[in-house]
């Protein structure tokens, strides 16, 4: 029987250390919910090919037409994809293309050099952050800043002949700011429309870029979809020994999941 009161006394108390500490919780703000959070990564092919002038070592640039077909005859290696996270109203994105191409090539008679292999690595890196300024059950439209890292890299290698074997690089690593908008639009239950126009470089890496996608979706699921459309991009970049003022476009396919 005398645990009772000493069972009601220790009652009390937590009671009353409790509900102070309640009031003042209350008045703080709440804490964001990390289920708020929605993420899709998608895996895509990009269909490219690539015109325009592209000068090494400081010689005069020369026009460039290279097919989708030239690229996938040379193709050692790509990747590509993007991954977006949302909360509410708020985004970020990152989105990722990398090419390794080579290609052997002999020389007229031999004689200078019996061949010369050649290489290229293109690397494209984009970060952004966004905002909806119009998000609705049926459609959203962001406006994104961010920011684009750009590294191209030519590698030639002579072989035989009276020089022997020697090799050569040239290339250039810089980045663009970068600003746009992406929208979505969906049409049906399982179809949706999607898009982004993006323009930067500013004269702070290269002189001008700019980057344009759109195509439709159909969602098999609520948390895998497929998509296909078209994307073209341009940048010109200069320096005292690099140019690069080319345009790609081309049909992308991708996968998409969310979760």
């Amino acid at each position: 029987m005398i645990f009772k009161p000493l069972k009601a006394l220790v009652t009390a108390a937590l009671l009353s250390l409790a509900l102070p500490a309640a009031g003042h919780a209350a008045d703080l703000p709440p804490v964001p919910d990390s289920s708020d959070w929605k993420f899709t990564v998608a895996a895509y092919g990009w269909g490219a090919g690539l015109n325009g002038q592209i000068g090494v070592f400081g010689f005069q640039p020369r026009d460039v037409d290279i097919s989708f077909s030239d690229v996938l005859e040379n193709l050692d290696f790509a990747a590509m994809g993007l991954a977006e996270a949302r909360n509410g109203r708020f985004m970020l994105g990152v989105d990722a293309t990398y090419t390794n191409l080579s290609a052997s090539v002999k020389t007229p008679f031999g004689i200078v050099a019996k061949k010369i292999d050649a290489a290229n690595t293109s690397l494209m890196l984009t970060g952004l952050a966004g905002y909806a300024l119009y998000d609705t059950d049926v459609a959203r439209l962001d406006i994104v800043a961010g920011a684009r890292l750009w590294s191209v890299n030519n590698d030639f290698e002579a072989k035989g002949g009276l020089i022997g074997s020697r090799s050569w690089s040239d290339g250039a690593t810089w980045v663009d700011p970068l600003v746009g908008a992406k929208l979505r639009v969906d049409l049906l239950p399982k179809v949706y429309l999607a898009s982004w126009a993006m323009i930067g470089g500013f004269g702070v890496g290269s002189d001008l870029m700019w980057d344009l996608m759109g195509g439709a979706g159909y969602e098999f699921t609520d948390n895998v979809s497929v998509f296909a459309g078209y994307r073209a991009m341009s940048v010109d970049y200069s320096n005292d020994s690099f140019v690069y003022d080319v345009v790609q476009k081309g049909p992308v396919v991708a996968a998409v999941f969310k979760f």
